[in-house]
């Protein structure tokens, strides 16, 4: 199916503020059906990793930290950016032991997911690394704090259920290894009451 109809034209773009880890980029672009050049934000990024890591013993290492945006504590897997000359899975083994200290294991790629299409043009890339082991203290950035915690199924449940595990990329790399949800996602007296 062509979709050409749907696109937009950019005349022009321009950078604006950098905010260290975005970069503030403005385009004009032409509306596909009315020809009006409307002014759109996009927030340019290099690519991010989130690592599901599992131990020998079956339990996944989480990471809680405090985020600034929701202002609590969040519990997500391992993960950041991508730096220059990395590739994706590079830099998922870098993060895992910098914000951990466990590396090793067996990784393979869980694909990837387009953050927010919207207005980030990057890609979050996902990895699987079973049978990690603790091979060093964690060495966390300088704007992190960072707290790390192994957890069994049952408890990744429990945090999803108390909204400590809300974060969307998080939930989207770790629902490709864990039944985090029973399927379908909704109650079963509803489905009867609807006769769906």
């Amino acid at each position: 199916m062509s979709t050409e109809h749907l696109k937009w034209d950019r005349s022009r773009s321009e950078h604006g503020e950098d905010l260290a880890i975005l970069q503030v980029r403005h385009d004009w672009l032409r509306h596909p059906r009315t020809g009006k050049t409307l002014k759109r934000l996009v927030l340019e990024s290099v690519d991010w990793v989130n690592v599901v890591a599992i131990t020998p013993e079956g339990k996944s290492v989480m990471i809680r930290q405090y985020r600034f945006g929701v202002e609590k504590c969040t519990l997500e897997p391992a993960g950041g950016m991508v730096d220059p000359g990395e590739s994706p899975l590079q830099a998922g083994q870098r993060e895992l032991l910098e914000e951990t200290g466990y590396g090793g294991g067996n990784w393979s790629s869980l694909g990837s997911v387009q953050p927010n299409p919207a207005f980030l043009p990057n890609l979050c890339h996902h990895f699987l690394a079973q049978g990690v082991k603790r091979l060093s203290d964690p060495t966390p950035g300088e704007g992190e704090e960072i707290e790390v915690e192994l957890c069994t199924l049952d408890q990744l449940r429990q945090e999803l259920r108390d909204g400590n595990l809300l974060h969307s990329l998080a939930l989207s790399a770790l629902s490709r290894v864990f039944p985090l949800w029973d399927v379908p996602y909704v109650q079963t007296s509803v489905l009867l009451a609807n006769r769906i």
